[in-house]
């Protein structure tokens, strides 16, 4: 990226693990190329992904040698994938937004030409990447551009501060979508975290009326029940299985959703499953996972995974939230600004993750 003025602008940057600084770095090119638009962030949330990578990546972002074969970035690069800001300029072409709207950020790159592209499953892409984590910029910049089908409008009702959540809220709303989950049915939630949150609100905006979610945190068991819970559990000090079968009537959850991705609760959650129920594994694992076959062979339990979220997930999720169904302002526990990621924000979610589910970086607040 250059700039033809030499102007410069402030972004947060992954240089390696455990290292992120702000830095200056030139702003985008006047001019935006046709289907493109240039837009400033002004809110992004920091991922559990991000987190990931600050203590043990780099992993998904790409380092020297070895660029993303979409953007053929490397590190160091802007951070940042769940983002909204407003439109200021749009390339040729680009007719459902325009200067001054307000928008979210739909990350997610494809290549359009891989197998699972042509089937239409382009969040399964052979080249995935995100805006954020793979290049061409991201939300913890303040200025950027985008491909233009990356922008959804956001309605005057909801603020740029929430429309920074629809990212995460779209993964949840996936999973939900995705699985087998009908009316009627009563499901199992792995982990109270601002995944496990957005899964909450997604079931409970289906009109779900048992959902049981297993959390190890005082602070995200309260955070479960104020997003819609029913019923909250404490794996430390209850027996999860026999929990969920007098919570079902001696049936079984129906549903699962992992969003924890630990090894003790998969275990517990499969025996919680009825005879061909379904755990769908939502949860991005550090280390490779276990499965006691049996306890899925002899109950024709399935197992599935879930992969980010689908065209039209996030125009789901904004009418989900403007018509009420979903209500997802209380997940902001804290706002940091830019040249407080590291300090207020990492080191917050590391330190102090139980009490905090989603640290918005402020664009809007000023750089010391």
């Amino acid at each position: 990226m250059s700039s033809e003025n030499g102007a410069t602008i402030n972004a947060v940057r992954f240089h390696g693990q455990r290292d992120i600084r702000l830095d200056r770095i030139p702003a985008p090119p006047a001019g935006v190329k046709p289907g493109w638009v240039k837009l400033a962030p002004k809110f992004c949330g920091i991922c559990g992904t991000d987190l990931h990578e600050y203590l043990g990546g780099a992993n998904l972002i790409p380092t020297p040698g070895h660029p993303h074969p979409l953007t053929g970035e490397t590190l160091p690069l802007t951070i940042g994938h769940e983002f909204s800001g407003v439109i200021e300029e749009v390339g040729d072409g680009v007719t459902h937004v325009q200067p001054g709207d307000k928008v979210c950020v739909q990350p997610t790159l494809w290549d359009d030409d891989c197998r699972s592209c042509k089937r239409g499953m382009v969040n399964c892409c052979d080249s995935n990447g995100f805006l954020g984590l793979s290049g061409w910029g991201g939300g913890m910049q303040e200025t950027t551009l985008a491909p233009a089908t990356a922008v959804k409008k956001l309605p005057d009702s909801i603020s740029l501060e929430v429309g920074a959540l629809i990212e995460p809220l779209a993964v949840g709303w996936h999973a939900v979508d995705i699985s087998p989950f009908k009316d009627g049915d009563s499901a199992l939630v792995l982990g109270g975290g601002p995944i496990g949150l957005s899964v909450i609100q997604a079931l409970v905006s289906r009109g779900c009326t048992n959902i049981i979610v297993s959390e190890v945190a005082t602070r995200r068991r309260d955070f479960a029940k104020q997003f819609g819970a029913h019923h909250v559990i404490d794996p430390t000090s209850s027996d999860v299985v026999a929990t969920v079968e007098s919570l079902t009537g001696g049936l079984g959850a129906d549903v699962g959703y992992d969003c924890a991705g630990v090894q003790v609760a998969v275990d517990s959650a499969l025996k919680s499953i009825k005879a061909r129920g379904t755990l769908v594994n939502v949860a991005v694992w550090e280390k490779k996972a276990s499965l006691n076959m049996n306890d899925m062979v002899f109950r024709e339990r399935a197992y599935m995974g879930v992969a980010t979220y689908y065209l039209g997930d996030f125009e789901a999720v904004i009418d989900a939230i403007e018509s009420g169904r979903m209500k997802p302002e209380g997940m902001i526990t804290k706002k940091v600004a830019m040249d407080k990621v590291a300090e207020e924000g990492f080191k917050t979610l590391i330190e102090d993750k139980d009490n905090h589910v989603k640290i918005l970086v402020d664009l809007t607040q000023p750089v010391a």
